[in-house]
């Protein structure tokens, strides 16, 4: 299976996005509620949050009864659009073998389908919306 790698902050904000998503329709979220579901340290969480809250993905809402909700409807937020508040970087061609020149003119042994993997990829998050995760997660505890 393929190990995809992203960078912990991104991890982070799908792990929020999806608590939300999945508790759409309910009273808003706090933040430490949102930290105990997702694992993430608060002071961490509150700054991807913030993050998310000016990309209108997210909005919150402070004092009593306050927190966070989905910005809009999770059938309208893909996971390309949470990666891309995030700074994930789909046009990184880094090379599986390290080469500084590896390219479609010069590619390394692996290049063609490491290419295909990546566009796959950039494919699913474009496509699957935070809406998917209610069928697969019905039976998932959060």
């Amino acid at each position: 299976m393929l190990s995809l790698s992203l960078k912990k902050t991104s991890e982070y904000a799908l792990r929020a996005m999806t608590v939300l998503a999945l508790g759409a329709g309910d009273s808003a979220s706090n933040a430490r509620t949102l930290s105990e579901k997702t694992g993430v340290p608060i002071p961490y969480l509150s700054k991807i949050m913030a993050r998310l809250v000016e990309a209108g993905l997210v909005s919150s809402a402070k004092g009593h009864g306050g927190g966070f909700q989905l910005g809009r409807s999770a059938r309208l937020i893909s996971y390309l659009d949470i990666l891309n508040v995030m700074g994930y970087n789909f046009e990184s061609r880094r090379c599986v073998f390290g080469w500084a020149a590896c390219r479609n003119d010069r590619p390394c042994p692996m290049h063609h389908s490491w290419s295909q993997a990546n566009d796959n990829f950039v494919a699913w998050a474009r496509e699957t919306t935070l809406a998917s995760l209610r069928q697969e997660s019905s039976a998932l505890p959060l």
